[in-house]
């Protein structure tokens, strides 16, 4: 199963929107064991985050494959393995995230495989993710970018298709405050967008 999902923070958004510190956040989002990693970081704004986007990108790939939606974070727990690999379990299943931080967004993106192949960053503006998404995918398949068209299955994951025919298998977007991001798998390909 290649199902792919990617999750991304703005992290000057996520300090003036979301009061992680407040009474009950942790405890809703976070099993104790990520609880009691959080409150030991050096940094436990970033671990919130961190595993937040790891939780999020997880459980993106994950809806893909049983197509069902459902809000559960508690039971992806999260495990780190570096600064930037993890992974996480949910129902016998495991998926294996890789982060990307710096001084404004934590970007994570998650896959039920161990096998990474090329990996191509790409962190843009809202606005123009889909834009630049459509770019890459035409550099990757050699249709033109105009022609190929967004359809959003029964759970809203994107798929992008070149006149009827299927481009992507699975495919993941992400924004939050100044900043989106996308993955996407091709046939036969594993790419990080």
């Amino acid at each position: 199963m290649h199902n792919i999902g990617n999750d991304i923070v703005d992290l000057k958004l996520a300090k003036t929107q979301s009061n992680w510190q407040r009474k009950g956040f942790l405890e809703k989002q976070f099993t104790q064991k990520e609880q009691d990693e959080i409150l030991k970081a050096e940094n436990p704004f970033l671990k919130v985050w961190l595993f937040w986007s790891m939780k999020e990108a997880a459980y993106k790939c994950y809806t893909q494959q049983v197509k069902a939606r459902f809000f559960a974070p508690q039971k992806l727990e999260c495990s780190l393995i570096s600064k930037e690999k993890g992974t996480l379990i949910f129902e016998g299943n495991i998926f294996y995230t890789t982060s990307f931080f710096n001084g404004f967004y934590v970007h994570t993106i998650a896959r039920q495989t161990k096998e990474e192949t090329a990996i191509l960053s790409s962190i843009g503006l809202p606005n123009s993710v889909d834009l630049d998404l459509k770019i890459k995918l035409a550099a990757e398949t050699g249709v033109l970018a105009e022609e190929i068209e967004k359809k959003k299955t029964i759970i809203g994951a994107p798929l992008f298709y070149h006149q009827e025919k299927l481009l992507t298998k699975s495919c993941s977007i992400s924004h939050h405050g100044n900043y989106a991001a996308f993955a996407f798998v091709l046939e036969k390909k594993l790419l990080y967008l």
